[in-house]
């Protein structure tokens, strides 16, 4: 009986979802956002916390001496992290590549399927080898439960559809043609089984959104971030033995945590 106790446990877990961590872009100092990694000891005791995702804008200069420290407080909050890179992550000459390796790849967790993408690559879209590893990871799916997909570029939005006044941080290289609509989001759609992605440029400044959820039929829209001082936000991630999947948005500032209800979903916070 011990054994199947243990067993359900381990099939249970949570991970946490954190976007422009490097913070206020008026602080341009090695390392993390101050007010998240206050947040630590809270990640820490999360029950059946595995693992974590930064969303991209990890750091404001991509130089090693920004990614040592980045490194040495991840190592501190002693959990794996895993990078979506964002722009300012790969900057002129930066050392990202060398020391992290590939910015889009994916790996598997009790029957879900964890998926890094790198839109700024090309313009915020998914083309060429980048949208080769996505199809033929999508092709698989039906030997998961749930689909997580992170990236950092807020691939939903446009200046003329329902999000556009809520903007990102940043439009920084984005292309006038998007594929995430007509191409991307199809192909989600299409494997019928609940994905969720997680965008990271939001929450820098007050002319940004600070957080979105949104969900167009099997896959739900994330949007989390920080640096503004006021709404700095991050998700925790449950997913229960039955593979239900439950996000919670905790906000900083308030010191409070709100389960997204998607059949309501507005107004956060």
């Amino acid at each position: 009986r011990r054994q199947r106790q243990m067993c359900i446990r381990d099939r249970s877990y949570s991970f946490f979802v954190a976007g422009h961590v490097y913070g206020s872009p008026f602080r341009k100092a090695p390392g993390l956002h101050p007010p998240f990694v206050e947040e630590f000891n809270f990640i820490r005791q999360k029950p059946h916390l595995k693992f974590g995702f930064f969303t991209g804008d990890i750091v404001y200069y991509s130089r090693d001496t920004f990614w040592n420290v980045v490194d040495q407080q991840v190592e501190n909050l002693g959990v794996p992290v895993h990078f979506a890179v964002g722009n300012h992550d790969e900057g002129h000459r930066s050392p990202y590549k060398e020391r992290y390796g590939k910015t889009f790849f994916g790996f598997e967790k009790n029957n879900d399927l964890f998926l890094v993408l790198n839109p700024g690559l090309n313009g915020w879209n998914i083309k060429g080898k980048q949208l080769e590893f996505l199809k033929k990871q999508l092709k698989r799916t039906r030997h998961f439960k749930n689909i997580f997909i992170f990236f950092h570029q807020v691939l939903w939005w446009s200046p003329d559809n329902k999000f556009s006044l809520m903007p990102p941080n940043s439009l920084d290289g984005r292309s006038p043609q998007i594929n995430f609509w007509s191409e991307v989001l199809p192909l989600l759609r299409n494997i019928k089984k609940p994905v969720y992605c997680f965008a990271g440029d939001v929450g820098a400044n007050f002319k940004s959104a600070s957080f979105l959820a949104h969900q167009e039929s099997n896959v739900h829209f994330l949007a989390s971030g920080m640096g503004n001082l006021k709404d700095d936000n991050y998700l925790m991630v449950k997913v229960g033995v039955d593979k239900k999947v439950d996000i919670e948005v905790h906000w900083i500032q308030k010191n409070t945590t709100q389960l997204i209800q998607w059949e309501k979903i507005s107004p956060y916070p």
